[in-house]
């Protein structure tokens, strides 16, 4: 949502739709969940936090996006923001306690990584999450992106707000 700042849409309708989108795309790495209700091994290429948890996998996206309609302006914007959003969830991800770490570098490499200082919990997996410690991790990531979500929802100042008034008042006759 915040990413949405960095080339704000004309109205509040477009804002809000580019919003939402950035939203799905930031998430969009977790859809690798479904891979372990056909069997797919955690640790495999495929499964979580594998191949759609890459920068690789943040690039075709990126290029999908800007490809399919550019909404951030001109399509290098596009590509560059949604790139940089899918790229953020691996990054947040290296940052939990828990899980194998990330597979960002995959094809070239399928190790996983975490980064050195890992201060957010790992959130439960599916049902598990409407738990006390599913709440623990939502009250935590709450506290810890606040100023990101404060940057997405804080009013904008809009053309037609910054332009000083052409009418005047009686007052001022």
């Amino acid at each position: 949502m915040a990413a949405s700042r960095l080339s704000p849409p004309p109205d509040r309708r477009r804002l809000a739709r580019a919003m939402m989108l950035l939203a799905a795309l930031a998430m969009l790495p977790d859809a690798d969940v479904i891979g372990g209700a056909f069997g797919v091994p955690y640790g495999a290429p495929w499964g979580h936090r594998g191949a759609t948890h890459s920068f690789a996998f943040a690039l075709v996206v990126g290029a999908v996006v800007a490809a399919a309609g550019p909404w951030a302006g001109a399509p290098a914007r596009t590509f560059l923001v949604a790139t940089l959003v899918v790229a953020s969830h691996p990054v947040l991800d290296m940052l939990t306690d828990g899980g194998r770490g990330c597979a960002v570098f995959w094809p070239l490499d399928d190790t996983r990584y975490f980064l050195p200082w890992r201060p957010l919990p790992v959130a439960p997996i599916g049902l598990g999450f409407l738990s006390a410690r599913g709440l623990k991790v939502s009250l935590v990531e709450l506290v810890a992106f606040a100023p990101l979500f404060a940057f997405a929802l804080w009013p904008r100042r809009t053309a037609a707000s910054a332009a000083p008034s052409t009418t005047s008042t009686l007052e001022e006759r």
